[in-house]
């Protein structure tokens, strides 16, 4: 895509800029992290996440003398395409468009980028480089199966997708894990979901615990536990230093790092095995919680109650929505699903309680 220089940035910089300056990355302040709309001031959300990403990110990139601009813009848009109440509300879209390709919403940040998102005149979408394109559409790796989004974006601005992506948009990924597999934790902890006693179940963590409890016998059980964290991100980016280290020696070049064939930024056996033990822990402790299970039934279910609400009257859309919406599927469902996957929380709950005249119960739980 063109390149067009607004004061003294690279290329890179301005794809942070027009990132940090798109209403997608505002609405992020109010979109689930874990919690659904939590009435806390102190829990994450996507937005949160994604500037601690993008910290995580950028220490990573600086010390492997990567491109820090280019990793920072692909934390933060990272998680662009997320819907309204995280998963729950990505398992109703894409039950929603099951017969029109499904709903992906690492494709659905591509879709936003490219093609929702269109501020400027001169072009269409957030007119990003290449680099940062194609480490979003890769953010998990290769893709060999794209899906309806990311192989229309794909067959138009080519993204190679059959390779592994630059080492910035690995990192980005890495440093995604490192900050949503210990700030949930945090954010557990403090909603009650988590106990230390939970955590000690886990032989690498009580291990962790024990050191910080030596060095700091005094200090108050929330101030070690905050310790504890930064302990586990350190030990993790450290580890990820480390293992990425030797992983690239003697690679000079970013196409021999796309030719590599497999991941060279990432954890080390030994971490990577404690990570996924770790991962497994929150699923059972945390997400598949009772009560976060319940209100992901409710989010869901509110998502699918505006889908069918739109489809069957598209007159309560906004005009400018109205005017760009196909008459006939896939194009017309997948329009409906573009809408309803750029609300925040808050404003699904508020046209959910237009439409039916009750608002969504139960969905905040801390």
């Amino acid at each position: 895509m063109a390149s067009e220089h607004r004061g003294p940035r690279t290329d890179f910089q301005r794809d942070r800029d027009r990132i940090i300056h798109s209403m997608s990355f505002r609405r992020l302040k109010s979109k689930t992290q874990v919690f659904i709309a939590p009435e806390g001031d102190h829990y994450r959300t996507r937005l949160t996440h994604s500037l601690e990403v993008a910290q995580i990110g950028r220490v990573l990139a600086r010390a492997l003398r990567l491109d820090e601009d280019l990793t920072e813009a692909l934390c933060l848009a990272h998680d662009l395409g997320h819907p309204p109440f995280g998963h729950a509300g990505e398992a109703a879209l894409h039950e929603a468009l099951v017969r029109h390709g499904g709903f992906c919403h690492n494709a659905q940040a591509l879709r936003t980028v490219m093609r929702l998102e269109s501020p400027y005149p001169g072009h269409e979408g957030l007119n990003l480089t290449w680099d940062l394109l194609e480490g979003l559409a890769k953010h998990n790796g290769p893709v060999t199966a794209p899906g309806w989004a990311l192989a229309g974006l794909d067959a138009e601005f080519p993204l190679d997708l059959a390779t592994w992506p630059s080492l910035e948009a690995q990192i980005a990924a890495v440093a995604d894990d490192i900050a949503y597999d210990n700030h949930d934790i945090d954010d557990g902890l403090r909603a009650g979901f988590l106990t230390l006693d939970d955590l000690l179940e886990l032989d690498f963590l009580n291990q962790q615990w024990r050191a910080v409890e030596r060095r700091f016998p005094g200090a108050p059980r929330d101030r070690q536990l905050r310790e504890l964290i930064r302990e586990q991100i350190g030990l993790m980016v450290n580890d990820v230093l480390d293992h990425t280290r030797v992983q690239v020696a003697g690679m000079e070049s970013v196409s021999e790092i796309r030719g590599a064939g497999r991941q060279l930024a990432g954890f080390s056996p030994e971490m990577a095995q404690h990570e996924r033990a770790l991962k497994a822990f929150m699923y059972d402790k945390l997400y598949f919680h009772p009560e976060q299970v319940a209100a992901a039934e409710r989010a869901r279910e509110t998502v699918a109650r505006l889908f069918a609400a739109y489809s069957q009257d598209a007159s309560l859309m906004p005009e400018e929505w109205q005017a760009r919406l196909p008459d006939t599927d896939p194009g017309r469902a997948r329009t409906i699903a573009d809408f309803i996957a750029g609300m925040s929380d808050r404003f699904a709950m508020e046209r959910c309680a237009e439409i039916y005249g009750v608002r969504p119960r139960g969905l905040v739980n801390v």
